[in-house]
């Protein structure tokens, strides 16, 4: 697949609008925020596109209208598409591991949550960006989808508990769509079982709604906390779908000329 901007490809958006509330909200933030990247077959006519931002990515149209090693950029990503790529995607990569996600729309809105003494939740500003990146490399991918910490700080749309001028928890827009936003959240391990993420949740939620969108939540089946936390903050289940988290690339595959 070749990059290409989104100019070159009209109405980029549209290939992706029959996805769930996450799916679709990644590729108009990929168009709205300027932090994702395009690729098709060709710039003209395309048989099949991509979209990727953070670590995830998005394909749709005819598989076959690609090789196997044209997806070598996209090793290590969540790639999400029709079941007719599954083929494709088997043949580039080494390992390709299904997993199960759920998707909750914002049903029951919830009362503000008081944060412990010592703890205020306000939304982010620019002049944060410095205390974002202070999560460290595990909390990185909180604003991975903003292009990093100065990029989640500006964006307006990340909410944060400050202890002692420190983050502790982060509660974003990951992926904001013309119609829904989906939720991320984060808390440092030292901070949990404080109400502190539901509490940011809970105002950026209220944000969200004030803009006119839906505020949705996606997570792996698995993924029991976060599944929890999603209910209390008023989310029920709207949708599933499976995603493939994608190995290493195969450089020589039966049948094709590396």
């Amino acid at each position: 697949m070749i990059e290409v901007f989104p100019s070159q490809l009209p109405h980029c958006a549209d290939w992706f609008v029959d996805g769930p509330p996450g799916a679709a909200a990644l590729a108009e933030h990929a168009l709205l925020a300027g932090t994702g990247r395009w690729w098709a077959d060709r710039v003209h006519a395309p048989r099949a596109v991509a979209v990727s931002c953070a670590d995830h990515v998005l394909f749709r149209g005819d598989p076959t209208a690609l090789a196997p090693l044209s997806l070598a950029g996209f090793a290590a990503h969540y790639a999400q598409a029709p079941d007719r790529f599954l083929p494709l995607l088997g043949s580039s990569f080494d390992l390709l591991v299904p997993w199960e996600r759920m998707v909750y729309l914002q049903r029951e809105p919830l009362a503000a949550t008081r944060p412990p003494r010592g703890v205020k939740v306000r939304r982010l500003l620019p002049q944060d960006a410095e205390a974002v990146g202070a999560l460290g490399a595990d909390a990185a991918w909180i604003h991975a989808s903003w292009g990093g910490p100065a990029g989640l700080a500006a964006s307006g749309h990340g909410w944060a508990a400050f202890q002692e001028g420190r983050v502790v928890a982060v509660a974003c827009t990951y992926f904001r769509g013309t119609r829904y936003e989906d939720v991320a959240c984060v808390t440092l391990p030292e901070h949990r079982r404080q109400r502190l993420a539901l509490a940011c949740v809970t105002a950026l939620c209220r944000d969200i709604a004030a803009r006119g969108h839906i505020p949705s939540w996606t997570c792996s089946r698995d993924n029991r906390p976060s599944r929890l936390l999603a209910w209390t903050a008023g989310f029920r289940l709207a949708d599933e779908y499976v995603h493939h988290a994608t190995g290493q690339p195969v450089r020589h595959t039966a049948g094709l000329v590396a």
